[in-house]
């Protein structure tokens, strides 16, 4: 046996919810991705220590548009039975107080990598949907169950459970209230396992901000009556403000072939103890059983670890590589993402120009129906973004450049367009939490492509231009920006390319030579 150290995360960047799954060896991290597609991302791992992004799984027939910020797919729960995946998951349809519009499904496939099947509907009673398969061929869906009538802010009142009948591909059935949640409240994200005698279950609760934590229950009968951990939480930072890992919670476990158990649980690492612009992250750590049948950390207490280690079969060395690099020939590389909508040759053109990716420009950047945005995690606090490109409007309200978004509210742009008496410009603009900012400074650019870059590093973040073929010789684009509201919400901010046009319906287009992501942290 090899005791590998490795830190906390192990996914970085925005990996949400992360739900951790064994499969005939190898496992797999399934994460939340909300607005943006593909959904839910699969990371896949041998020893626990390394992971790479194996596969995204909402790949053909998901429209998410009109979807509300922080919506669309939450919390995806991946099981493995009768030789099929099993993927249940949500799509948040609004958010609007006091209901909430969550829809459950289920699809399944032979292969991680698909194809998998059409999605079946579950229920809409509330969100985080886990799909637990027993050893008597039962099969249970739990949710979290969303009720308007309370008066709090957060409006979810326990853990539900029903049998789900695969023949008719439906849940049926009385519906189980088996447990109502502590004092700590905000219950959700439940997850079943079986271990010797009981039923346990594990679930989030506190919110997933500074409450965040892991609570569990048991029971001899999966119906209940659960009993409470009489030391819960399991897991938090809560009440751990010097922890360099906040809002932990949300675990899921998973035994290895060595006989040891992990939990991986997300968390956040917030800049000046505040702003975690990389949103939710996914960290593990290992547990184990008591004499006594409960869930502990291993090392004692509740805390989580920005350092631990993985028992390993073969020696393994922990490695970070968040490099990204696109030259636009062939197929776009599966690391982007897109917002709502897939990238498909509608807009995503990579055949009229070879050796560029050509962009039809979409509607507005606020836009939650067309957005034209290709963007990749950010995965570090300090890192490096550029782009070439080629773009020439001749409207004031055609715009394409590189881009830093959180989500509709908040995100910082710099970009090529037209002005009336300058010609072909570039320009600044900032959403800061519904508040626009546009910089009164027009740098004239001569036709010809243009370099785009910002250089980003903790807290603070600036923009350079050239004009292409020049060496190294980089102008700043506005002064430098305080970046810590790109952080709150759901998710972590990313960084793109994007074209948009509010004169016309594909009315311009760019065409973008590279993009090219550096990871600087060490």
């Amino acid at each position: 046996m090899h005791h590998t150290p490795i830190k906390n995360p192990i996914l970085r960047g925005f990996n949400p919810d992360p739900y951790l799954l064994k499969v005939n060896g190898t496992f797999y991290i399934a994460v939340s991705s909300f607005e943006w597609l593909p959904g839910v991302r699969i990371y896949q791992s041998n020893d626990l220590v390394n992971w790479q992004h194996e596969t995204d799984i909402l790949t053909t027939q998901i429209d998410l548009r009109g979807n509300p910020q922080g919506g669309s797919i939450w919390a995806p729960q991946l099981s493995y039975a009768d030789g099929l995946f099993y993927l249940v998951y949500t799509d948040v349809k609004s958010t609007k107080r006091p209901f909430k519009d969550s829809h459950n499904y289920l699809i399944t496939s032979s292969s991680i990598h698909g194809p998998w099947s059409e999605p079946v509907y579950m229920n809409s009673s509330g969100f985080d949907p886990s799909l637990f398969h027993d050893m008597d061929g039962k099969k249970w869906i739990l949710n979290e169950i969303w009720d308007y009538r309370l008066t709090t802010g957060n409006k979810s009142a326990g853990i539900v459970l029903q049998e789900y009948n695969p023949e008719q591909k439906k849940v049926a059935g009385p519906v189980y209230k088996i447990f109502d949640g502590t004092e700590l409240a905000k219950t959700e994200a439940p997850h079943i396992y079986r271990h010797g005698k009981y039923y346990y279950l594990i679930t989030a609760e506190g919110g997933t901000g500074k409450g965040h934590a892991v609570t569990v229950c048991r029971s001899e009968k999966i119906t209940g009556p659960y009993e409470l951990d009489p030391q819960y939480p399991m897991l938090t930072a809560r009440d751990k403000p010097n922890s360099p890992l906040q809002s932990s919670g949300h675990g899921s476990i998973v035994q290895t072939d060595e006989g040891k158990w992990y939990m991986a649980y997300l968390c956040t690492r917030p800049l000046l103890g505040k702003a975690a612009i990389l949103g939710r992250e996914t960290a593990i750590q290992e547990v184990y059983w008591t004499e006594d049948g409960w869930l502990r950390l291993v090392g004692g207490g509740n805390a989580p670890a920005i350092e631990t280690e993985i028992v390993t079969k073969q020696a393994a060395e922990q490695k970070k590589d968040t490099n990204f690099y696109d030259e636009f020939n062939g197929l776009l590389k599966k690391e982007w993402n897109t917002l709502r909508i897939l990238a498909d040759d509608t807009w995503c053109d990579l055949d009229s120009r070879p050796g560029y990716l050509r962009m039809i420009a979409g509607e507005s950047i606020q836009s939650l129906f067309e957005h034209h945005l290709l963007a990749i995690r950010q995965k570090d606090f300090h890192f490096s973004a550029v782009t070439k490109m080629d773009y020439h409007p001749t409207k004031f309200n055609q715009m394409a450049g590189l881009i830093l978004y959180l989500n509709d509210s908040s995100y910082l742009y710099a970009y090529i367009t037209s002005d009336e008496e300058k010609g072909r410009v570039i320009r600044l603009l900032r959403s800061e939490k519904n508040e626009f900012i546009l910089s009164p400074e027009k740098i004239q650019v001569e036709d010809g492509e243009i370099e785009l870059r910002i250089e980003g590093e903790g807290a603070e973040g600036q923009f350079y231009y050239r004009i292409a073929g020049e060496s190294n010789n980089w102008h700043p684009i506005g002064p430098s920006q305080n970046l810590l509201f790109l952080s709150g919400g759901f998710t972590g901010n990313f960084i793109g390319i994007a074209v948009h046009d509010m004169n016309q319906i594909a009315g311009s287009y760019a065409d973008f030579d590279y993009f090219k992501y550096q990871g600087l942290d060490e």
